[in-house]
């Protein structure tokens, strides 16, 4: 296996001209990691009733696997099986040293295989084949990072108040994780969730989103060869008809110790209210509505640059991409006239080709609802000056990097996160106007802003109520740094050291008569 896993990147680069449904037959013949089984006790497994789904190709519609769909009867037996893997000897026994090794091998296989990863998510997402390959990499960091977190777990003695007592806080799993991931990072949402409940000591039962559950079933696979012990690690597939009540168990079942979500708001308050019962530990990286403010003092080429890679990553469909474009009015017919420039160099079609920078949406959903938002604003006198056309000649689900002005507070494209490529440009005369119109949303994930000015970078950081900021920069997710929101954009942080924290409770003991 490892001689072929080191001969990946010649195939890959050997198999370009094939369209990406007859790579991946090619790859299945060779080592496949295209499973189509869900994983639970560590074993490969169908559904109870032997019912499955398809999984869809975004940029043709072709089908290009299916996997089982599960119901909340298939996701008791994962939950009973992490719960005693929880338990076991085997799991409880591993040193953080030990669980450090184990991850390491995983990232090491990962890193191996990321040729043929990258070929699945691009199938069964859309996004381009150097998009796959970026996340992968940012994916498989967290398990490098992790390893190394899973060895740092630290306690405390506390200094005691009476002479005869010692005080010590100590760090320990919570339990079984229920990990619920989106579609939009198929690789990453899951190892950094997974990443840091395994370095922890927790056990996980894995939901992967229904559009794109192949990622999850190839990370699983490499998982099972580096030897986790059965039940450690469950991948459980559903389709959209079972998500509901699945997530409604893997919150109130009493064997699962802490739920981790990332997903739109709506979801999320939903499970939060679902864990309430059981007061249990859960982790939220809802929705955004991300501001982007360039500022007249800025550099309107940085901000460009900026505004393309925020905006345009995944065809518009990330938490973090911005959402609202507040441009000062001196610069905003410069920023605009420089913006559609680049714009006309973003190539559109099939991820699976090289030279595709923009992608599909994911699915007929979120089509119709990019295009109701351009038509809601539209019919409301905005005006479109670049793009805005349902791209049919290409495929079923693109749609056209769009610009639009003359955006009015009663516009959906005003108050809602759009989650595609539409440029939302709403003028502000002077900073506070900006503040006020970028604060004044309940959301608060992610905010830009472009600047020259050294004490408007401070100021503007410090009143700008988002959980993360970029200043002068489009690109801000790192594995070293603190992932989450604030309002109504979830509870936590992933990544960083502080992600591991989700996973862990403080023990406190106190140790009397000690004289």
């Amino acid at each position: 296996m490892f001689r072929l896993v080191r001969n990946l990147g010649f195939f890959h680069s050997g198999i370009s001209k094939f369209s990406v449904e007859e790579r991946l037959q090619l790859v299945r013949t060779m080592h496949s990691l295209i499973k189509n089984q869900a994983y639970v006790d560590g074993k490969w497994t169908d559904s109870r009733e032997k019912k499955t789904f398809d999984v869809i190709n975004p940029a043709n519609l072709k089908i290009i696997g299916n996997v089982p769909d599960m119901d909340v009867k298939d996701v008791e037996k994962a939950i009973d099986a992490a719960y005693d893997a929880f338990h076991s000897q085997e799991w409880q026994n591993k040193t953080a040293k030990d669980r450090s090794n184990l991850l390491k091998k995983w990232f090491t296989l990962l890193e191996a295989n990321k040729a043929e990863i990258a070929e699945i998510m691009t199938s069964e997402s859309g996004k381009p084949l150097a998009e796959s390959f970026g996340e992968i990499t940012y994916g498989n960091s967290f398990i490098e990072w992790f390893a190394e977190e899973a060895r740092r777990i630290y306690g405390e003695v506390v200094p005691s108040p009476v002479a005869s007592k010692s005080i010590t806080h100590t760090k320990h799993p919570i339990g079984v994780a229920g990990l619920i991931t989106p579609w939009n990072f198929p690789h990453a949402m899951i190892t950094r969730k997974a990443g840091a409940a395994l370095a922890a000591g927790c056990t996980v039962v894995i939901k992967p989103a229904e559009d794109t559950p192949l990622t999850a079933l190839a990370l699983c696979k490499l998982a099972d060869e580096v030897g986790f012990p059965p039940g450690v690690i469950n991948v459980i597939t559903s389709s959209r008809s079972n998500a509901a009540p699945i997530g409604e168990l893997l919150c109130k079942s009493p064997k699962v110790a802490g739920i981790s979500f990332t997903g739109s708001t709506e979801v999320g308050k939903l499970l939060y209210r679902q864990c309430a019962d059981g007061v249990k530990r859960i982790g939220l990286e809802l929705g955004g509505n991300a501001p982007f403010i360039v500022f007249k003092s800025a550099n309107i080429d940085h901000a460009v640059a900026g505004a393309l890679a925020s905006k345009f990553r995944n065809c518009g469909q990330t938490c973090i991409s911005a959402n609202r474009f507040l441009i000062q009015d001196d610069v905003c017919e410069e920023f605009i006239g420089k913006l559609i420039n680049q714009m006309k160099c973003l190539s559109i079609g099939d991820g699976a080709c090289s030279c595709t920078k923009i992608g599909p949406l994911i699915n007929e959903a979120q089509l119709k609802k990019v295009k109701g938002m351009v038509e809601d604003a539209k019919q409301k006198g905005a005006k479109i000056v670049h793009g805005g056309r349902h791209m049919k000649d290409i495929g079923e689900l693109f749609f056209e990097p769009t610009i639009i002005t003359d955006i009015k507070p009663d516009m959906k494209l005003y108050t809602d996160e759009v989650f595609g490529p539409i440029v939302s440009i709403i003028p502000f005369k002077s900073e506070e106007q900006a503040l006020k119109i970028a604060n004044g949303t309940q959301r608060g994930l992610a905010g830009y802003f472009f600047t020259q000015d050294l004490n408007q970078a401070f100021r503007v950081r410090n009143k700008l109520e988002v959980g993360m900021v970029g200043i002068n920069e489009g690109l801000i997710s790192s594995t070293e740094a603190a992932f989450g929101g604030i309002k109504e954009s979830g509870v936590g942080r992933e990544g960083s050291s502080h992600g591991i924290e989700e996973y862990v409770y403080i023990k406190y003991s106190c140790f009397g008569n000690l004289n």
